[in-house]
């Protein structure tokens, strides 16, 4: 009978940008900057969607749902970082660094399949104007919200229990500034084939499912804006489409760069520029990309300011 090897590493050291540790305070500025940015504009997206009844709708509870996971998704990853650009700390427990990577993937499932749902919820907007409110009802929001929750957990979970019960006894340094499976799994002493291959299908299957949706729903949406009587219209319509694009298209690119290829063990280095632009620079954008260009958006808050300031003002007379 075999014997399964036992895991003897106790903890990992996170490589990060060794390059450039040198400029880890410079970079722990940007970067903390950056962070701070993306979880403010994304809390105010959440709070506005749920304070100003005019924007309790499937689209802005979408849209605060998606910028929800999105401060989840980048917490999991930034802190971390930010440790290693100003103390240098590049340890990671075992258990800690299985809750990253799970944590990392969890999330970023479930942005994915919202982004599926979100652009499912334009084309409906768009293309079949007289039947959304009946089809994208809140009962039917609520109802797809919690099916990108519940499908991302199983699958997340069944590929991190694989990646637990792989054996680590030798090399312990993570060549990348979190952890994630591939990395993971290419350090694994035991057989890793089958939980490599399971990684990649797993992983191709959530990004390649929701690309596919969001294709054929903007396909759909870009045939009914051509359609459209005034130029300006479709000038209008165009520039928000090619926007949300814009986003769709540096996380999709990044992720699948990453990702959906079955060898990777000698790209770990170039991954983690595609991964920095994942985690740090896409979630930036799009607070300003999906919410803070909307004037209905800017409307709830300049209110919200105006009714701050009339409470300040008469608590002051």
């Amino acid at each position: 009978m075999a014997v399964r090897n036992e895991t003897t590493i106790q903890e990992f050291i996170l490589e990060g940008f060794p390059a450039i540790q040198y400029l880890g305070n410079i970079f722990f500025l940007v970067h903390l900057l950056a962070y701070l940015a993306s979880i403010t504009g994304n809390v105010v997206i959440i709070i506005i969607t749920w304070v100003d009844h005019r924007l309790q709708t499937p689209m802005y509870i979408l849209l605060s749902t998606f910028s929800f996971s999105e401060c989840c998704f980048i917490t999991t990853v930034i802190p971390k970082l930010l440790s290693i650009f100003l103390s240098g700390r590049q340890t990671i427990s075992f258990t800690a660094c299985l809750i990253q990577a799970f944590s990392f993937l969890f999330f970023g499932s479930i942005i994915f399949f919202l982004m599926a749902v979100m652009s499912l919820d334009r084309y409906l907007a768009i293309c079949k104007p007289l039947h959304y409110p009946t089809i994208m009802n809140p009962k039917t929001c609520f109802l797809l919200v919690t099916a990108c929750f519940a499908l991302a957990f199983p699958l997340i979970t069944g590929l991190v229990v694989k990646v637990f019960q792989l054996s680590f006894c030798g090399p312990h340094a993570i060549p990348h500034f979190f952890c994630d499976v591939g990395p993971l799994i290419h350090l694994s002493c035991s057989d890793s084939r089958s939980v490599d291959m399971l990684a990649f299908v797993l992983i191709s299957f959530i990004l390649l499912t929701s690309l596919l949706i969001t294709i054929i729903a903007y396909s759909n949406i870009v045939i009914t804006i051509l359609q459209l009587p005034s130029a300006r219209e479709r000038q209008k319509a165009f520039s928000t489409c090619s926007s949300h694009l814009i986003v769709l298209s540096l996380m999709y690119s990044s992720c699948v760069f990453i990702y959906v290829k079955p060898k990777q063990t000698n790209r770990l280095d170039s991954n983690k520029e595609a991964a920095l632009v994942n985690t740090v620079v896409t979630p930036l954008l799009n607070p300003v990309i999906y919410t803070l260009r909307n004037k209905q958006v800017h409307q709830a808050l300049r209110d919200a300011l105006s009714r701050v300031r009339l409470q300040k003002q008469s608590f002051g007379g």
